[in-house]
């Protein structure tokens, strides 16, 4: 894990394996790099592997104003980490939020973008999986032990979630939760995300994120969907595929919000998308 110093004096955590294409994965609001272990693993190979924990976020250092955990924010963190590499340009894999950066991306330095990789998210996001979010957001894990959380995971995520292998589900755990040394569970964001999410949304109307959709026209796109996500449905998928019809599309069966990017499919979709970028 290296670091680097963001303006506002904030050490971030990244990792960089590989050479080739640089390709920056962006995880989900309350996850953090781990999430693209399965990538590194596969694709360092291949391809320049970069992955950012989000400020609040697994090794990077928590904000002092809480309302910084903003996608303008993160988006510019993101800029900042490609100009420490001295990038000019880099694919942007983004899960969650991550693709909402890349989206915000497109739209104010297009020119720093070589292509994207959305993964269970879109411009519509729809309320009962954001309404999921909420019940855990902030909150302690449900789960007291790592144990425990393997156990659990399959009850807790299903229907979303079927036919996932105990290791995969360790895995998940692991790259969620920390672990104390009694073994006891905890967070590995800010719980104060919380805090910023119902602020900044107080009172206001879901923004029309369509615009911003429409603004990675020319770029290499490509979509990885959860057959079962709750957060990005197959109507909202479905208009992203007739506006963009040269958009890859791979959809993973058996999986909720968000795949775990170590399916047949998921590779196979990111395998297709570094194609598009030499």
């Amino acid at each position: 894990m290296k670091k680097f110093r963001t303006a506002d004096g904030l050490e971030l955590a990244y990792d960089d394996q590989g050479s080739g294409q640089p390709v920056l994965c962006l995880a989900g609001l309350t996850r953090n790099m781990d999430d693209f272990e399965p990538v590194a693993d596969q694709f360092a190979g291949h391809a320049r592997i970069i992955r950012l924990d989000s400020r609040g976020r697994g090794g990077s250092d928590h904000a002092p104003d809480f309302m910084t955990y903003s996608v303008p924010q993160e988006a510019a963190d993101a800029l900042a980490l490609l100009d420490h590499l001295a990038l000019d340009r880099a694919a942007i894999l983004g899960t969650s939020r991550g693709g909402l950066i890349a989206m915000t991306l497109a739209a104010t330095h297009k020119s720093r973008l070589s292509g994207v990789l959305l993964v269970d998210i879109g411009p519509d996001l729809d309320a009962s999986g954001l309404q999921f979010i909420m019940t855990y957001l902030g909150a302690p894990p449900p789960f007291a032990t790592l144990d425990a959380a393997v156990a659990g995971l399959p009850a807790r995520m299903a229907p979303r979630f079927r036919n996932v292998p105990p290791a995969t589900w360790a895995a998940f755990a692991r790259r969620c939760w920390s672990v104390a040394p009694d073994g006891r569970l905890g967070l590995r964001y800010d719980p104060r995300l919380r805090d910023a999410i119902e602020a900044q949304t107080a009172g206001l109307e879901p923004p029309d994120l369509w615009p911003l959709f429409a603004l990675m026209q020319g770029l290499p796109l490509g979509l990885i969907r959860g057959a079962n996500s709750d957060l990005l449905t197959a109507e909202t998928a479905a208009r992203m595929r007739d506006l963009r019809p040269d958009m890859d599309y791979a959809e993973i069966p058996d999986r909720g919000h968000v795949p775990f990017l170590d399916e047949p499919g998921s590779i196979a979709a990111i395998a297709r998308f570094l194609e598009q970028l030499t």
